[in-house]
């Protein structure tokens, strides 16, 4: 018995079929080079920022910790290949299939065009506002009385984005000053290193630790076993309303591990002296970022991967003969996973990557002059900001340097610890919870809420780079409406005109493609001059003299 008659589905033709296996393939591939292009800012941007390690080693130290991250992703998967959307309450095979095939199309030029101009931008946002919206476009046509859009799961998730950005920014804000407060604008002095920075670096370690393993990877067996030990240890008995008890385990493990960990800090500064003082917040900057990957790996790129795979199991499912509820279920395959993980770190190589790195970098810097762009209406209202401040105080960071290499130190090493701890926490806790939340929000939230703890807009370019601060998180509203509108009409254009649509929607791909690239690498060019004006005027001065 042919399969359309089982599913009581019009046969799906050979081609449309060999054009959605090429695509999922196809721009799944692209789709994590894409992801690589934009999200990599975030991994390394306090590293860069820094200048720990150059930005090469920093993408290959990174990259480890994106591939281990991508094994213990399932969760976050279900979240994205069905949690917006319910794929049982269409009719067809053709239509989840187009739905999957057409958030790929939208959302690669959608995120090349952010990398292009250096914009930071959520891939988790873009990917859940492009299912919503083909999904929604495609039931308001097609299935008659029921929505396939899960509006609770699609609010839940959003929600999680939207507080995960507040908590970010909140901790990254409170730690930042406390830790400045307490160890000055020298992070490498040893006296202070010893009495205070032992301490600090304990405790962002103990919370990388908990919110790491603990929260992060509860889905391995043994550490899911020692996190119901510690759920069920030191439990005190109370009733405040519906509360009955509460169970101190987990916090005695923060506190016992921040004990060793600034122990064992403590004895290795008292050892090594100014050498482990120098290298004591540079080195648990490198940890944090490692630790960021790893979260990477469990959120983005499983999220990234989770249409183009789904569609290949679809695909393969129709030809078996399966129903649409069952061919849902099966989990992806981690080798899959793995292959992805290598193209995102090939994408974090690009001229692109180091244009979103660079920019949000400037955005935080505590240097006087930055290069970056900004709209004249964020300039205006920037501006208008920055006067409602009370009397400005001075700047409690660090004064900006130029290492060894010519390089300017954006920021120093202990702000950068804190930039990377921060976002590792709270995207693995969110990993954990199966929210996909945006790594991209989290991360420039911790950017920019650590450099107002450190008065940032107290210097030189204060205004640009609030500026740009209002331009990137407009900017986000923006992809958010246009991932869900685009991919719906898209959606449509296919399944209508299946195999020229598909040509068609590619074909505006790559011209749309072309065209961003010529204007953002004139963009680039202006910024480059104009931020050189700002720095050297007497040269520029002389110049529009001749």
């Amino acid at each position: 018995m042919l399969l359309a008659q089982v599913l009581n589905e019009p046969a799906i033709s050979s081609a449309f079929l060999g054009g959605v296996l090429i695509l999922a393939v196809g721009m799944l591939l692209w789709d994590t080079i894409e992801v690589g292009r934009n999200d990599a800012a975030n991994i390394v941007n306090a590293v860069f920022g820094a200048r720990i390690l150059t930005r090469e080693r920093a993408v290959l130290v990174a990259g480890i910790g994106v591939v281990l991250g991508a094994s213990l992703s399932s969760g976050v998967m279900d979240t994205a290949r069905k949690g917006i959307f319910n794929p049982a309450e269409f009719h067809f095979y053709k239509q989840v299939l187009t739905i999957y095939i057409s958030v790929y199309v939208v959302d690669t030029i959608l995120l090349y065009s952010y990398s292009a101009f250096g914009m930071p931008v959520s891939t988790t946002m873009t990917l859940v506002f492009e299912l919503l919206g083909a999904a929604f476009f495609m039931g308001w046509v097609f299935v008659d009385g029921k929505d396939p859009v899960n509006w609770d799961r699609a609010g839940d998730v959003i929600q999680g984005i939207i507080w995960s950005i507040i908590l970010s920014a909140i901790l990254g804000y409170i730690l930042m000053r406390i830790s400045r407060w307490l160890m000055g604008p020298d992070s490498a002095d040893l006296r202070m290193s010893k009495r205070v920075g032992v301490w600090i670096a304990g405790g962002l370690l103990a919370i990388l630790a908990y919110f790491m393993v603990v929260k992060g990877m509860k889905e391995v067996a043994v550490i899911g076993d020692f996190k119901k030990w510690l759920g069920n240890a030191w439990i005190i008995d109370y009733e405040i309303g519906s509360m009955k008890s509460i169970s101190l385990g987990e916090t005695a493990f923060v506190l016992v591990a921040w004990l060793i960990f600034g122990g064992a800090c403590r004895v290795i500064v008292g050892v090594y002296q100014e050498k482990a003082a120098k290298l004591l917040f540079p080195v648990l900057t490198v940890i944090g970022m490692l630790a960021m990957a790893f979260a990477f790996g469990q959120n983005d790129l499983a999220n990234a991967a989770a249409p183009g795979l789904a569609a290949v199991t679809l695909t393969n499912s129709y030809h078996a003969g399966e129903s649409l509820s069952a061919a849902i279920k099966p989990a992806l395959p981690q080798w899959a996973l793995f292959g992805c993980g290598i193209l995102l770190v090939l994408g974090m190589s690009t001229k692109h990557a180091q244009r979103v790195t660079r920019a949000e970098v400037n955005t935080g810097s505590a240097g006087a002059t930055v290069r970056l762009w900004a709209p004249q209406w964020c300039i205006y209202l920037a501006k208008i900001i920055l006067k409602l401040r009370p009397s400005p105080k001075p700047s409690t960071a660090p004064k900006v340097t130029v290492n060894a290499q010519g390089k300017t130190v954006h920021y120093d090493p202990l702000r950068g610890s804190i930039i990377m701890s921060v976002s590792a926490s709270v995207i693995a806790t969110a990993s954990a919870l199966k929210l996909p939340v945006s790594t991209t929000y989290v991360a420039f939230a911790a950017v920019l809420s650590t450099g107002a703890a450190d008065r940032i807009f107290a210097r030189g370019d204060a205004a640009l780079k609030m500026a740009r601060f209002i331009w990137v998180v407009f900017s986000w509203f923006m992809a958010a409406v246009i991932a869900a509108v685009m991919a719906g009409f898209v959606a449509l254009l296919i399944y209508q005109a299946g195999v020229l649509g598909m040509v068609l929607c590619i074909g505006a791909n790559l011209v749309i493609r072309r065209t961003i690239k010529r204007r953002s690498d004139a963009q680039e060019e202006r910024v480059k001059r104009e931020a050189a004006e700002r720095r050297h005027p007497e040269e520029y001065a002389l110049e529009d003299e001749d």
